[in-house]
């Protein structure tokens, strides 16, 4: 049995980046806990995180940006180039290391893969994790063609992923770049 599941957004619009994430924990077919903290400021909370995935390798990339980022005085985007290099050579050994992350500052977002892979998205939003297509579909259409704010699209779109995604719940927590 694994743990799976959850779906974290990301939109930037009117000098605002808002992350939003559901709070379920699935284990194999079971919902296992409710509540669930999968949004994470770090760096003096100048950077947020949200993960899905497996626990563990999530805390200890959290762990390696946040010594990256001191040892880069706060340079996020040089901070997750060391970070991926060392990741990749770290889990050479291992395939399929189940963790994806948006990780954000007040100019950028970023997203991390378990495989150590960053990459900047083309548009100012993102999703992962379970319901992430979901949601993706949805923060576009809003994003598109409404003035909504990046909060209320990436409530939305989390509360219409929580309706298409059986490890997604409608209990969010929503975090704001400072």
């Amino acid at each position: 049995m694994e743990f799976r599941g959850t779906t974290i957004v990301a939109v930037k619009r009117d000098g605002k980046t808002v992350f939003g994430a559901d709070s379920q924990a699935t284990l194999d077919t079971m919902v296992f806990k409710d509540g669930v903290k999968k949004l994470h400021k770090i760096y003096n909370d100048k950077i947020l995180v949200g993960f899905a995935g497996a626990v563990a390798p999530a805390f200890a990339v959290l762990r390696l940006l946040e010594e990256n980022l001191n040892k880069y005085s706060g340079n996020l985007q040089r901070a997750l180039v060391e970070l991926s290099s060392g990741w990749q050579n770290l889990n050479a050994m291992r395939s399929g290391v189940e963790v994806m992350m948006i990780i954000a500052n007040k100019e950028d977002i970023f997203v991390f893969t378990g495989d150590g892979m960053v990459t900047r998205p083309n548009d100012d939003f993102v999703s992962v994790g379970s319901g992430s297509k979901y949601a993706l579909g949805a923060a576009r259409a809003l994003f598109e063609n409404t003035k909504l704010s990046a909060k209320d699209i990436a409530e939305k779109s989390l509360q219409i992923a929580s309706e298409y995604c059986i490890y997604t719940n409608n209990h969010l927590f929503f975090e704001e770049v400072k």
